[in-house]
């Protein structure tokens, strides 16, 4: 299952998440010009440094401290940074919003060394540097799956050469996901073709944790206005619309989201309105200086009628 997008659109831009992405590139750049294996030995997490005796001396203590943080910063090659920086993408804007710049920053790093502990944990021993961003990642999945269980995950499903599309429910996504995490840890003894899977169950679920003591912290003034700062004046072009259906109206009932901005200057939209197998796409003109409740009609886009004319299709504009 690969995800494309969620369809819970964040409110704010996502700055720290947008710098967190910028700064794993930038160090798999910089990681490729200084010679990757040699940095990922010195700045990868190697559980042996921490639980044997002399093991590795040369190494400085500040640099074996170091290495809790650095590791996440830290991937195997470019595929591997992709699929991390992707998933990232895609839930990360979501919790920043929920959480707030600083405190989702704060939530990240802490994910991200709890998934290296989980992962020293189950591996006290090992000799093989662990690396990655995927333990942070899997913490905000967790924080995710508490968040927006209701969300759906637009996901491609490879079916042989065929490319199947599907919105799946974000708890049954995210449950999926670390089910798949956890078998194959338990198949793998902890760690296998280098993936740590301790790694990824001990941030999901230090993630969802993390999630509630930083629910219970209170907001800072700056918090404030960076979000206002930051908010976005535009949502998602594309939208999916499920409407209400009563069997004895031909009309469909569905919502359109708009931003203040767009509800003040008007907005295009493309309106996705899923019909079993099918899926019909609008072109919807939000009309300057729309209110909220204001329903917009589309003639002759619901139901067949028995006379064989159609109903409507009527979005209900929300603005948030």
């Amino acid at each position: 299952m690969i995800p494309i997008r969620d369809t819970t659109p964040s409110k704010n831009v996502p700055v720290i998440n947008n710098i967190l992405i910028a700064l794993n590139i930038a160090v798999f750049l910089l990681q490729m010009m200084l010679g990757s294996e040699r940095v990922i030995f010195e700045f990868g997490l190697i559980p042996a440094r921490y639980t044997v005796y002399g093991w590795d001396p040369h190494i400085p203590a500040f640099q074996k401290q170091f290495a809790w943080v650095s590791f996440m910063f830290l991937h195997g090659g470019f595929f591997h940074l992709l699929g991390n920086m992707w998933s990232l993408y895609i839930f990360g804007d979501n919790v920043e919003d929920r959480l707030g710049p600083l405190r989702y920053l704060a939530f990240y790093l802490l994910c991200g060394i709890a998934s290296g502990l989980s992962h020293l944990i189950i591996n006290a021993h090992s000799a093989s540097p662990t690396i990655g961003a995927s333990g942070a990642i899997a913490g905000v999945m967790g924080a995710y799956f508490i968040l927006y269980p209701r969300s759906r995950i637009l996901t491609l499903i490879p079916i042989v050469f065929i490319p199947w599309f599907v919105e799946i429910p974000a708890f049954v996504f995210l449950g999926l996901w670390f089910v798949m995490q956890f078998l194959s840890a338990t198949a793998a003894s902890g760690a296998a073709g280098g993936i740590a899977w301790w790694a990824h169950i001990g941030g999901f679920v230090f993630g969802i944790l993390f999630l509630k003591l930083f629910e219970q912290l209170p907001g800072t003034g700056l918090t404030k206005r960076v979000r206002r700062a930051t908010a976005k004046k535009r949502s998602h072009r594309l939208q999916v619309a499920r409407p209400d259906q009563p069997r004895a109206n031909a009309d469909l009932h569905a919502t359109i989201a708009v931003t203040p901005y767009e509800a003040l200057v008007g907005a295009r939209k493309l309106v996705n309105i899923p019909s079993g197998l099918q899926r019909r796409l609008y072109r919807v003109n939000v009309p300057p200086g729309v209110t909220a409740g204001k329903i917009l009609r589309l003639q002759g886009q619901g139901k067949p009628r028995p006379d064989g004319t159609r109903g409507d299709l009527m979005l209900k504009v929300l603005i948030s």
